[in-house]
């Protein structure tokens, strides 16, 4: 299937206000040779194509807007189990706590890596195999402690915490790969075109009707689709959500001293 997630937001916009344009002449035409005799029935039409269109974009922004907010709580609280992982380990006893606070932010530093730039697919990956990796260095020190301490207070603590921090990266990389399904934005698309056609059939029926307000229209429509997909392309549009709780975790596990 055509998958728009291949194409640039730019792309995306000129290619959508060119397809816009084109059936708004179309229509034009189409209803500047039919005359009065398509008049009866052009305001109803008209008006349910505008109102699906309406509805469509209510519906797609909301999911679209769902699945920013969920990422930007992910990184809340991904930031959150790496600091309270790294209050915990400090309470282990040595070497424990330096190689626990050293993998821990190497670990941050490599969250926050990933969103610096869109990455390829590859490199994704690469970034995710390497959080995987300390992880599991972090959780072999947790098993050594483990063995020579099985007191709550710090071993079951720093467990617990290192835990959800564990968790917390897989709730993170969900709501990271959760989109509006492409068939969705498809749709939407399509609506928004058909709907410019109506428009434009309309200002071809009524000789006397300008068309200035169906571009104006047209432009309008493809600004918010463009901000829906933004919406939904973390990593890759004008919108993004704030890494600022990550790079908090950065600098309060900077100052710690190993």
């Amino acid at each position: 299937m055509f998958d728009l997630s291949n194409y640039s937001l730019p792309t995306i916009f000129l290619a959508g206000f060119a397809a816009i344009l084109a059936a708004i002449e179309f229509g034009h035409w189409l209803g500047a040779r039919v005359g009065d005799r398509g008049d009866d029935n052009v305001p109803t039409l008209e008006g349910a194509m505008i109102g699906l269109l309406a509805l469509m974009f209510g519906f797609t922004f909301a999911l679209a807007l769902t699945r920013f907010d969920a990422r930007r709580t992910a990184v809340l609280a991904e930031a959150n189990a790496i600091s309270t992982t790294a209050l915990r380990a400090r309470l282990l006893p040595e070497p424990h706590r330096k190689e626990v606070l050293g993998l821990l932010k190497d670990y941050v530093k490599i969250r926050l890596d990933v969103t610096q730039r869109q990455l390829t697919q590859a490199e994704w990956a690469a970034a995710i195999d390497r959080s995987n990796a300390i992880q599991e260095k972090l959780w072999q020190q947790a098993m050594a402690i483990a063995a020579s301490d099985t007191g709550m207070v710090p071993t079951g603590l720093f467990i617990l915490a290192l835990n959800e921090t564990i968790d917390d990266q897989a709730r993170r990389l969900s709501a990271q790969r959760s989109r509006v399904p492409n068939v969705v934005q498809l749709t939407l698309f399509g609506i928004a075109v058909v709907a410019s056609g109506f428009a434009g059939y309309a200002t071809g029926v009524k000789v006397r009707r300008s068309r200035i307000p169906v571009y104006v229209m047209g432009l309008l429509v493809c600004c918010v689709l463009v901000v829906i997909l933004d919406l939904d392309r973390p990593g890759a549009g004008f919108i993004e959500a704030s890494q600022q709780p990550m790079i908090d975790a950065a600098a309060s596990l900077a100052a710690i001293s190993e």
